[in-house]
């Protein structure tokens, strides 16, 4: 299946398959991410950061090669949201990202994920489909996340690259919480 083609819908219920359990290895890389970064020790957290993105990349391969599972369409979601909020919220602890941008993309998800708790609990059929706006503003998330750990892991400092590549995130995930919010609304 050719990239940025849809995934299928899951068939498969399998819990324990290879895209599975690399889906919850890089869950599991989380805590040690936020300890790395606690520690100061910015250099082992980008590379974590970048093996983390390259699995995601490979289970997601996998997943579309052997077909989707339940349990994978959930767990990687997750996995990924799990690591962008951490490396957000304790980069900013760390003075190395803004907090105002750490909270607008805590904001945006905990809106989402209110959302569809709400539309569930309401009876409500919820079906989230990543949106473009959605993939777009991921893909900036975790441009300035590493690019914040390369920095505090160098004496490298891009304060206008940094300052620009904040603000397309925060206005990619204004964008992005507001579309979602939009599709859920119209689709009701």
């Amino acid at each position: 299946m050719p990239d940025g083609a849809p995934m299928p819908r899951p068939t498969g219920n399998a819990v324990v398959n290879l895209p599975n359990i690399i889906t919850f290895g890089r869950l599991c890389v989380v805590p040690v991410a936020v300890w790395l970064v606690l520690r100061h020790d910015f250099a082992m957290a980008f590379w974590l950061f970048l093996a983390a993105g390259v699995s995601d990349a490979l289970d997601g391969w996998l997943a579309r090669r052997n077909g989707p599972t339940m349990v994978g369409t959930v767990l990687d979601p997750v996995a990924d949201k799990m690591l962008l909020v951490s490396m957000y919220v304790t980069l900013a602890a760390e003075h190395e990202l803004p907090d105002w941008l750490a909270i607008l993309v805590v904001f945006r998800d905990l809106v989402i994920v209110g959302g569809v708790l709400v539309l569930g609990l309401t009876g409500q059929k919820v079906e989230i489909r990543p949106l473009l706006v959605s993939k777009v503003n991921t893909v900036l998330q975790i441009g300035l996340v590493a690019l914040a750990l390369a920095m505090a892991a160098t004496e490298w400092r891009w304060p206008l690259v940094t300052l620009v590549l904040a603000w397309m995130v925060a206005a990619s995930t204004l964008a992005s919480g507001a579309a979602y919010v939009w599709t859920g609304a119209r689709n009701r």
